[in-house]
């Protein structure tokens, strides 16, 4: 099978070579290495590599840049976590988000989401995962915190198999946490804490617009397996308009 090829541009030139020595030189090939943003534009356009990991504080241009100018895969592994930042990134192409530290395990299950064949596709080209991400950050869930990831996975698990949210303590929570290597009961915990964090930032006027309905009001706040139903159902609706 041929290596997926695979640019590096990193914040600083630890983060290029802990990246580097993450990936399986079995499955990937580096073709490029920068902390350079310009640099790694040229490099982008002499290779058009499968893949991009970019930090966001380059010199010359910057993440915004790169990631705009890529038109494909793009993984960005930095160390600003700002929320602002964070939905700019995804809203110029970015696929994943990700902030240091690195945790080598997350890194490559993203990489793999990335490169994986299972995933829909909207009219826009973008990802089932790609749409749930934008998702949660229009609602303020953050990218950085383990409930964002659990809930994500909630999702596309109840995109596949709807009735899963009936069972969502004695098999979804499980499924997640078999893929995260983590009980059932850390898992409900931390996406009730993204949820909880989402609902106190008071944003239920911009919750009900992603949604399309006034589905909550004031201080109401969804379960666990109310919101996951939720966002799964708007997903599998937006498929069947594709």
């Amino acid at each position: 099978m041929a290596h997926r090829t695979v640019l590096l541009i990193g914040e600083n030139q630890n983060d290029v070579e802990e990246i580097k020595s993450v990936l399986p030189s079995d499955k990937y090939e580096i073709v490029g290495e920068t902390t350079d943003g310009e640099k790694g534009l040229d490099i982008l356009k002499e290779l058009s590599p499968d893949l991009v990991v970019t930090g966001m504080v380059l010199t010359g241009a910057d993440g915004l840049e790169v990631i705009s100018r890529a038109g494909g895969k793009v993984l960005v592994l930095s160390a600003i976590s700002h929320e602002e930042i964070v939905r700019r990134a995804m809203g110029a192409g970015a696929s994943y988000y990700l902030t240091k530290p690195l945790k080598k395990d997350v890194l490559l299950s993203r990489i793999d989401d990335i490169f994986s064949g299972a995933e829909g596709f909207d009219r826009q080209g973008r990802s089932l995962e790609e749409r749930i991400s934008r998702i949660f950050l229009s609602v303020g869930i953050p990218p950085h915190i383990k409930g964002y990831f659990y809930l994500r996975e909630g999702v596309k698990i109840a995109v596949a198999d709807p009735m899963v949210v009936n069972s969502i303590t004695k098999k979804l929570y499980p499924m997640i946490g078999d893929k995260y290597e983590t009980t059932p009961s850390k898992v409900e915990r931390a996406i009730r804490h993204a949820i909880e964090v989402a609902w106190n930032r008071n944003r239920t006027d911009t919750i009900n617009s992603v949604f399309g309905v006034r589905a909550y009001v004031g201080n109401e706040k969804p379960t666990n397996g109310e919101f996951i139903a939720l966002v799964a159902d708007k997903m599998i609706l937006e498929n069947n308009r594709a």
